[in-house]
């Protein structure tokens, strides 16, 4: 890349030349860096929040400091500013909008859909291919730019009102949970109940709860077996076999693994501690 004459550039980050991260022209450009199934690099304060997945990280020109090569696996596109001299003004503004986080100097992350992923892969290959071409033609490669930010705009705004929707599912799926935890163990039974691929529901709970999907099962299932095992006439096998195990040595396991007891021990420490003789 020759940052003084070339306006775009893409490449797997990987391959990006180190002369790329250190160039002083670096900041004339807007950069998006598409991170392929991996964990954020940027800080959250809340830890259950690194969900891994498709990141995107989209720096504004003129802003610095700017990212470093992360080793992560992923793809690296780069416009010059000047790109979007012809664009009409709104569509500048929104470039911009797009790619300013909310702090002053800051850039914008987003997490990707997988139904994002595809349309995006596919604009970005279409986009990738004709830089490859030899002359580069700028007008197709500059149309083809706008709309893949054109599509971006329109996810992040879908995202921004989708957070009420993705509430109302943690709600639904947590009614599913305590009217199913006992015979249903699959997350796919409760990703199909809700119209959506478990990969995603996992993600939304790992949002809103810091949970997964298999925890909050299992969790669920816990506090059922520990009441179970204090208050009910039942055998322990009986208990385990109200709770979806069709093994007694299986629940044993499953329940030392999440406790440190066997129920045995459990039920026995329990009844001393609520029925002292």
């Amino acid at each position: 890349m020759n940052p003084e004459k070339d306006l775009f550039f893409i490449s797997p980050l990987h391959t990006v030349p180190q002369s790329f991260f250190e160039s002083t022209y670096r900041e004339d450009y807007f950069e998006i860096a598409w991170l392929k199934n991996e964990e954020p690099i940027h800080f959250i304060k809340d830890k259950a929040h690194y969900i891994k997945g498709d990141w995107m990280y989209l720096i504004p020109a003129n802003r610095s400091p700017r990212p470093k090569n992360s080793g992560k696996k992923g793809i690296l596109i780069a416009f010059h500013k000047s790109v979007l001299d012809y664009e009409v003004k709104e569509f500048t503004l929104d470039v911009i909008r797009l790619f300013l986080g909310k702090g002053v100097g800051s850039f914008s992350t987003i997490l990707l859909e997988e139904d994002m992923v595809i349309t995006l892969g596919s604009l970005l290959r279409v986009l990738h291919n004709e830089y490859e071409q030899q002359p580069k033609n700028l007008l197709v490669l500059k149309t083809l730019l706008k709309a893949f930010l054109l599509k971006l705009m329109q996810y992040k705004t879908q995202t921004f009102t989708s957070q009420g929707l993705n509430e109302k599912r943690v709600y639904h799926f947590l009614l599913l949970l305590e009217n199913h935890f006992r015979e249903e163990k699959s997350v796919a039974f409760y990703a199909d109940k809700l119209n959506i691929t478990p990969k995603r529901l996992n993600q939304i709970l790992k949002q809103k709860t810091g949970k997964t999907i298999t925890q909050l099962l299992q969790e669920r299932t816990i506090v059922e077996a520990k009441q179970e095992l204090i208050l009910s006439a039942q055998t322990i096998k009986e208990i385990g076999y109200s709770l979806g195990f069709e093994d007694r040595s299986y629940f044993s396991r499953f329940f030392k693994k999440m406790i440190g007891l066997t129920p045995e021990q459990f039920q026995k420490q329990a009844k001393a501690r609520i029925f002292p003789a």
